[in-house]
């Protein structure tokens, strides 16, 4: 059943909808299913606490690993047969090839990225829902809002509630893109493609100074417009911005150069490539390198321990304020996956043990101890099961480690079972 009250508002409505209260065995039957997926999540749970330990210790190995081997380089200007295969450190200028650019509105940089952000204005469909029990029925009341905005993204207005007045264009006349520099060097050396993708803190071009590319496009601000009236934006209207990652020369509209560190770990290939012979920019994106030098090549490293390490910082950092942020980036990764980790055996346990709940559903008062007992539970077993699977992860690696957080997976039931009054005497 769906009944509509207009608000007066052309941009909302509400519905409310209808529906029979479920009965015992329909509860039962919900609860089934939602124990599967309990136990698909439970499941999972331990694979992902299991390996992330296993990760964490490799990548701490690796990093170790990396950081005694590292030898400087005197020069970047030239490839000494000496360092072949051998991980290096250099510090010096980024440079492109030939600048980027965009001809469809005349802009042009020396980056290593450009980016083209395209966003139309269209309606955005909200909703707020809320449910109540009235007279035998379940009844569920959304109330829904349109909103015209800037979205980079085309929103299917097909799938609105109600589609009349509130329809969108299903596609962008302009479309978004990010052009890459082919080559990207630090002074004789090229970097691999894996490092170019790390550079992408990307910044907004300023387009102040250049004019309107065509008659039917207007600038504003940072943006180009694709509009008849900037103050009343109609839906389907374009705007575009543009954004830069990597400035490899000193712009007289953005200033100097940016600068980034960069640390890598580079894989000595069977064969030496040649030389890239074009003709680079003067000026400078100061990185600072760590790698494994293969001919003119930065490439991957692999170490011992089975890891690739391939690192790229922005900034002018020494190897070891890099090598001690990439131990503190992978251990804020540990500890989130072990809180991730943690949730879903949590979510799992709970929904697993959610049909006992569903037992005592028609009996309010019994209804909500029991729920609080079962979060109870499943508080408890996720804690001692989280830690009893990381102390089987450090098992091989570190064993002294791995019993004391093996004894300390028994503290959660100790302490709950302390909570627990005990028996009268007869």
């Amino acid at each position: 059943l769906q009944q509509f009250s207009d608000t007066g508002s052309r941009k909302e409505h509400v519905k409310i909808t209808s529906e029979s209260k479920p009965g015992f065995l329909e509860r039962l039957s919900e609860t089934s299913g939602g124990m599967l997926i309990g136990l698909v999540t439970f499941l999972l749970s331990f694979y992902l606490l299991f390996t992330n330990e296993g990760r964490a210790l490799k990548t701490a190995k690796s990093l170790d690993e990396g950081l005694s081997l590292v030898i400087p380089l005197d020069s970047i200007h030239s490839v000494s047969q000496q360092n072949e295969g051998r991980l290096v450190h250099l510090a010096g200028a980024l440079s492109t090839s030939k600048p980027l650019f965009d001809a469809s509105y005349g802009l042009s940089i020396h980056a290593v990225k450009l980016k083209r952000k395209v966003e139309m204005y269209q309606w955005v469909e909200y909703e707020e829902s809320t449910e109540y029990e009235e007279n035998g029925e379940i009844k569920k009341e959304t109330k829904y809002s349109y909103n015209t905005e800037w979205k980079s993204e085309v929103v299917n207005s097909r799938n609105f509630d109600r589609e009349i007045g509130h329809k969108n264009p299903s596609a962008m006349a302009v479309e978004s893109f990010t052009a890459v520099s082919p080559y990207v060097q630090v002074g004789s050396f090229v970097l691999s493609k894996g490092l170019v993708d790390k550079i992408d803190d990307f910044k907004q071009l300023s387009l102040s100074h250049l004019e309107d590319p065509h008659a039917d496009v207007i600038r504003a601000g940072d943006y180009f417009y694709h509009s008849e009236n900037l103050r009343r934006p109609e839906v389907g209207d374009l705007r575009v911005s543009f954004f830069y990652a990597g400035l490899s020369g000193d712009d007289p509209y953005l200033g100097f150069a940016d600068t980034v560190s960069i640390h890598l770990f580079l894989l000595l290939a069977n064969s030496i490539s040649n030389s890239v012979t074009s003709e680079y920019s003067s000026s400078s994106f100061k990185v600072t390198v760590v790698a494994r030098q293969q001919g003119d090549q930065l490439v991957p490293y692999h170490t011992k321990s089975g890891d690739i390490l391939q690192i790229l910082y922005p900034g002018d950092l020494s190897v070891e304020e890099v090598f001690q942020k990439e131990h503190e980036s992978n251990t804020m990764k540990t500890w989130a996956l072990r809180a991730a980790g943690w949730l879903a055996m949590f979510v799992g346990i709970s929904l697993m043990t959610r049909i006992f709940y569903a037992l005592v559903d028609w009996f309010p008062v019994v209804r909500d101890l029991v729920n609080i007992g079962l979060k109870a539970f499943a508080l408890c077993v996720a804690s001692s099961l989280s830690l009893l699977t990381i102390a089987i992860g450090w098992l091989f690696y570190r064993p002294l480690w791995a019993l004391l957080i093996a004894l300390l997976s028994v503290v959660p039931i100790v302490v709950a079972r302390s909570r627990v009054p005990p028996k009268k005497q007869q």
